[in-house]
């Protein structure tokens, strides 16, 4: 497979794992996932992990699922890529999964003494993806392993590490963001 096919499908199949986080930042708010609780010290998760915002992440990401589920097959003419279809199960995983694997970062941070908003380098970039491939694979592992070929997979991780850190620069500049990372 070419190298810009790879790059098409490795786009195509995360985009419902890349926007809940930033849904889930606009849309967040209210009561926090720990509410409130503490472990060693500090903050289980913190303020940014609110139930609002998971919800709403998670729904924004299994939407855009949906709709590209119906795109596929003039997007796949159109670009000559034989895009995939995403199961029912994995509208949900890839989104959630991302939610989680957020979430997860939190709670290392906060047990590494971390505050909000610190750098997490590496964690901060792959949290979301190893959250969101990880249930994938978990609720569907033959559509996981037929859909994520190492090709993907490669350029799955430096297409996120890219798209990450010019987001975020992009929104720390129009100061959406209180810091570029």
């Amino acid at each position: 497979m070419e190298i810009v096919a790879v790059v098409i499908i490795a786009f195509w199949v995360m985009l419902p794992a890349y926007i809940p986080n930033n849904v889930a930042v606009l849309a967040g708010g209210g009561r926090p996932i720990d509410g409130g609780r503490m472990l060693g010290g500090s903050r289980l998760l913190g303020d940014g992990k609110t139930w609002r915002g998971t919800a709403a992440g998670t729904a924004a990401g299994a939407a855009l699922a949906l709709l590209l589920n119906q795109l596929a097959p003039t997007v796949s003419e159109t670009l000559s890529v034989s895009l995939p279809i995403f199961p029912a199960l994995v509208v949900l995983a890839l989104p959630f999964g991302a939610m989680l694997g957020d979430i997860g970062a939190s709670f290392l941070k906060r047990r590494t003494g971390r505050q909000r908003g610190a750098p997490f380098p590496g964690i901060d970039q792959l949290d979301f993806v190893v959250g969101s491939l990880a249930l994938a694979f978990i609720v569907k592992p033959s559509w996981f392993l037929e859909t994520f070929t190492l090709p993907v997979l490669a350029v799955v991780i430096v297409l996120t590490v890219i798209l990450h850190i010019s987001t975020n620069v992009f929104a720390y500049v129009i100061g959406v963001k209180n810091e570029p990372w």
